[in-house]
């Protein structure tokens, strides 16, 4: 072996090593192309090449949704731990541990309430960073914090879905969190608040089945997968092929699942609209002298 290969590559490789961080770049889910984080950060996670809506976190959603320095994060009341002292390959405990150590957040639901370009609202965000979004006892408990806060303030409800449906972990109990969640949204109804539901990749599982789908106004970012079953069971099911595009958000709209899809650099503008005509309320400009 030369000295070149001895010495001078393993020197090249320990200073590229050393100045560049793990944590610099991304490469696009869709199309592959590599971003700069600090970047994608700024244009809201959306890749600059195909437009793709990369998934997001719970600090990111409300910084986006609401006014700067508008919103106040909920204290959620707390649930059974472990109620049925599940083991897989690891404890229940160890992973509830590992998901609150790596996501920085104690369930799969955050809540806020504050103002959306001048409008309050409840809003209620699924953290797919948090066991996949999954829906548990904890998280039905948040559901209906929300719903209450909702009614408290006479504010609207909005929920940000993303999960990959019931906690398995938590068995039957996480099954009753579906009935749960839909009476707290009737409440909602008999109280005459509006509740909005958006709709981010993925949606899927006991929560497209339940609350999500009970919406005054269902949004969508685009390409969003929605859906009970993911596309794949069901053609397993059925044995034929599925529509190009099936269960996505620009399908869903066609055929009247989906109210709007909307961009994410769209979102709060069209939420603030939204809540402005469920509130029959008007910006100072369109008020009559």
């Amino acid at each position: 072996m030369s000295w070149l290969t001895e010495y001078v590559r393993p020197k090249i490789q320990g200073f590229l090593k050393k100045d560049v961080p793990d944590n610099l770049w991304k490469n696009c889910e869709d199309c592959g192309q590599m971003l700069l984080i600090k970047d994608l950060e700024k244009n809201l996670n959306i890749c600059p090449h195909c437009d793709h809506h990369m998934r997001a976190s719970v600090a990111q959603r409300f910084e986006w949704t609401f006014d700067k320095d508008s919103y106040t994060r909920l204290d959620l009341p707390k649930a059974a731990v472990d109620p049925l002292q599940f083991k897989d390959k690891k404890k229940y405990t160890d992973r509830l541990k590992e998901n609150k150590s790596k996501s920085q957040l104690d369930e799969s639901i955050a809540v806020a309430h504050g103002t959306i370009e001048g409008q309050k609202a409840v809003v209620a965000i699924m953290a797919f960073e948090f066991m996949a979004g999954t829906m548990g006892a904890a998280f039905g408990e948040g559901f209906i914090a929300a719903a209450r806060l909702a009614l408290l303030h006479k504010s609207p409800l909005i929920v940000f879905t993303a999960s990959g449906g019931a906690r398995m972990q938590e068995g039957m109990l996480s099954l009753m969190q579906m009935p749960r969640t839909v009476i707290a949204v009737e409440m909602l109804k008999e109280a005459q608040i509006p509740y909005i539901v958006v709709f981010t990749n993925p949606t899927t599982g006991g929560v497209t089945a339940s609350f999500a789908m009970l919406g005054d106004v269902h949004i969508a970012e685009p390409n969003a997968l929605i859906g009970f079953a993911g596309p794949r069971v069901i053609e397993n099911t059925v044995h034929e092929k599925l529509p190009e595009g099936f269960q996505r958000s620009e399908y869903l709209v066609e055929h009247g699942m989906i109210d709007i899809v909307a961009k994410r650099s769209e979102l709060r503008p069209t939420l603030s609209k939204i809540l402005r005509l469920l509130c029959h309320k008007t910006q100072p400009s369109e008020k009559v002298a």
